[in-house]
Parts: C-alpha cells; sequence; structure tokens
C-alpha cells in the first residue's frame, strides 16, 4: 500500500505544477484580446474603405436621381411647349373654319337670293320687248274709237290685247298709275310741264304718253307722262 502511495506521490506533483482551468481560461482571453489587438487596425481601415464605398456609392446613385429629374423636367417642359403649339394650332384652324363656314351660308343665302331674283326677272327681257306690241294694240283701239262699223274688228283686237296681257301678266307684269296721281321719279318720267287745268292737279300727272309696267314689283319700264304744274 505504501509503494502505490508512493507512486502517486509523482502524479500529484504533476498536477500541481499543471495549470488550473481557471488560469486557461484567462491565458486564452488574453490570447484572443492580444489577437484582437493585433487584428484592431486591419478592420478600423476595412470599416473606413467600407464608408467610404458606400459614401461614393451614395453620391453616384444621388447624382444619377439629379439627371434623372433633370431629363423628366426637360421632357415635361419639351410636352407643355408642344401641347401649347398643338392647342395654338387646333385653335386657328377652328377659326379657319368658323370663317370657311360663315363664308359658305352667306354664299348659299346669296346663291339662293340670286336663284329667286333670277326666277323673278327671268323673263324680263323677253317682256319688255313685248312692251311696244301692247302700245300697238292700244294705240289700235284708240284710232278704231266708236265707229260702229269698226265694232268686230275693235272686238278682236280688245281680244288680242287683254289675251296678251293675262299671260304677261301671270308672270308678274303691272302696269304702273299714272293719270291723276302725284308725280313719283321712282315711277314716272316726266316729258314736260304744262299749267295744271285745276289746282288739284298740281304737281300731279295731267296726261299719260306711254304706259309704265312693273315685274315682279321691279320697274321695267317708267311711264312718261306729263306733270301740271
Amino acid at each position: 500500500m505504501q509503494d502505490e502511495s508512493i507512486k502517486n506521490i509523482p502524479e500529484e506533483m504533476s498536477n500541481l505544477n499543471a495549470p488550473s482551468d481557471h488560469e486557461q481560461k484567462a491565458e486564452n482571453l488574453s490570447v484572443s484580446a492580444e489577437n484582437t489587438d493585433a487584428s484592431a487596425p486591419d478592420n478600423v481601415e476595412a470599416d473606413k474603405s467600407a464608408r467610404k464605398g458606400k459614401k461614393r456609392r451614395g453620391l453616384f446613385a444621388k447624382d444619377e436621381k439629379e439627371e434623372k429629374v433633370k431629363e423628366l423636367e426637360a421632357k415635361i417642359k419639351e410636352l407643355e411647349e408642344t401641347s401649347q403649339k398643338q392647342l395654338e394650332e387646333i385653335n386657328e384652324w377652328k377659326d379657319k373654319f368658323l370663317r370657311l363656314f360663315s363664308e359658305f351660308d352667306n354664299f348659299k343665302k346669296r346663291n339662293a337670293r340670286e336663284r329667286i331674283e333670277l326666277t323673278k326677272t327671268a323673263s324680263a327681257d323677253i317682256i319688255r320687248k313685248m312692251l311696244p306690241v301692247l302700245d300697238d294694240l292700244e294705240r289700235a283701239l284708240k284710232s278704231v274709237g266708236d265707229d260702229a262699223a269698226l265694232a268686230p274688228y275693235r272686238q278682236g283686237v280688245e281680244l288680242i290685247l287683254n289675251k296678251m296681257f293675262g299671260i304677261l301678266e301671270k308672270e308678274g307684269l303691272k302696269t304702273i298709275e299714272a293719270k291723276g296721281q302725284p308725280f313719283d321719279t321712282d315711277y314716272h318720267e316726266a316729258l314736260t310741264n304744262i299749267p295744271a287745268p285745276s289746282e288739284d292737279l298740281k304737281g300731279k300727272v295731267v296726261d299719260e304718253v306711254e304706259k309704265g309696267y312693273m315685274l315682279n314689283d321691279k320697274v321695267i319700264r317708267f311711264a312718261k307722262v306729263v306733270v301740271g304744274s
């Protein structure tokens, strides 16, 4: 038994010389601290470079955003200018359209009036040329007088005159009243002045030399008259 205890003494002695667990942990902590202290400058430099890289990237991103904003503002301004030009063109074409429409409307109205006037006076030239024939028939009636022997001749002339005047009357022909009417330059043409037979005939038509005619309320021949003064 003594021998075994003696044998165990060196082992105990060796265990005494061995560091304890606390001492080992403290040593490990000091080593890690030394390693940390040794690598600290490298980590700081890495952090600084990373911050600088982020800062540069942030500056580049900010510049890119500003450029994009400027591009968008330029495009918006260009679109506004284009829209304003298009609006001006639209107003210009609208004004031209309104003017053209107004001119066309006036043309239609004027053309309609001209057609109506043309319809009314289309036969004016022919009727005007027929008026001397009416004058001759009326003179023929006056020349016959009341002679009973020429009564059939008178009736024939009256028939022709009435039929012819009836046809022309349907076309709008009317006689102008002259004898005994106040002298009116719009309808009468004075050939001469004579002393008025009575006071009530002063300034009035005393005698009618040639009948005047109107076609659709338009004078185609003035009445040739003698006016009392």
